[in-house]
């Protein structure tokens, strides 16, 4: 076979070529949509495995919640964690220089999740969401992804593979796909149980004689910022509201090691009147009956929310599952 070495002028075609084309198709094995903790461990699983791999994270870091402010595990039995789990949470303990552990701090989650990355050389796109999906039959051909922050002005790329996963939290490869779903609780008659539909419980509800209105007793004033007229739907029905969305908080104590909080340019201080009138109603100055404060290494926090006024934005998200592309991550 005779071998035709490239030329200058055979290389300047094929850069110019290339700069024609609107959209690039790469083709692997596995394509991976969704950086989060369960992303990164797919990916890594299926690299180590023989298989070429790319990671899609419409954000712009790698772990999700893990590696998002939820550095407080909640572990039962630890001895029912095994594989690449455990393998996490004793990268965690060397970190900190002890066998395991199972609370961390954000950053040391996200350079875990790279440093799994980085050994197994998966190529990993960010700042990338899906746009658009090309089936044959009932499977995904070719995905074509555009930038998470539309207007940039970056032209599409596309991704060809034999397997798709998704891995996000949200589904939106999934639900795209045309695979069946439901979004929301369903009632207790659906499949005969019990812990499903809505619950009406003591924990995280409002006690009486907290005052509603924005003028205290005056109906006519309007409600405060947070508070519903829909009246609670029957114990154990269905419906298509999703568990709230929360804040997870990293804070510390530490004067040396903290960044003052600002207050934001969109400040709205009657948002957190309903606050007050708890307090009031009460008479509980705890924090921890507001907040739950877990504590991390280096005196830092995972904080949850705890109570009827927390981290919790309650029917903020109702919307979100089955929300379009003006929805940004």
């Amino acid at each position: 076979m005779t071998r035709i070495k490239p030329t200058p002028v055979i290389l300047l075609m094929l850069i110019f070529l290339s700069c024609r084309n609107n959209s690039k198709v790469s083709q692997f094995d596995i394509c991976v949509y969704g950086g989060t903790s369960a992303g990164v461990i797919t990916a890594y699983s299926a690299k180590m495995m023989g298989k070429s791999v790319i990671l899609i994270e419409p954000g712009s870091h790698l772990g999700g919640l893990s590696a998002g402010g939820l550095g407080e595990t909640d572990i039962g039995n630890k001895y029912a964690i095994t594989g690449l789990s455990r393998e996490f949470y004793r990268k965690v303990g060397w970190y900190y220089s002890e066998f395991e552990q199972w609370t961390f701090e954000p950053h040391v989650a996200e350079k875990i999740f790279n440093d799994f990355i980085k050994k197994a050389d998966i190529p990993v796109l960010y700042n990338r969401r899906l746009a658009k999906i090309k089936k044959e039959g009932t499977r995904i051909k070719m995905i074509s992804l555009e930038k998470s922050t539309p207007g940039s002005g970056e032209k599409s790329m596309s991704i060809s593979a034999k397997v798709f996963i998704d891995c996000s939290y949200e589904g939106d490869l999934m639900a795209n796909s045309g695979v069946r779903y439901n979004v929301g609780r369903e009632s207790n008659d659906l499949y005969g149980e019990t812990y499903n539909g809505v619950q009406i419980q003591d924990k995280n509800q409002f006690p009486d004689g907290v005052d509603p209105y924005k003028i205290k007793t005056d109906p006519k004033s309007g409600l405060l910022w947070g508070v519903s007229r829909e009246k609670p739907n029957p114990q154990g029905s269905g419906d298509k509201k999703v568990q709230s969305y929360n804040f997870r908080l990293c804070l510390t104590d530490s004067t040396e090691n903290r960044i003052p909080i600002d207050r934001p340019r969109d400040y709205d201080s009657s948002r957190y009147e309903l606050l007050i009138r708890l307090i009031e109603a009460t008479g509980d100055h705890n924090l921890w009956y507001y907040l739950s404060l877990g504590r991390m290494p280096m005196r830092k926090t995972d904080i949850n929310n705890n109570g009827a006024f927390s981290t919790d934005m309650i029917g903020m998200n109702w919307d979100y599952p089955d929300g379009g592309s003006q929805v940004l991550y």
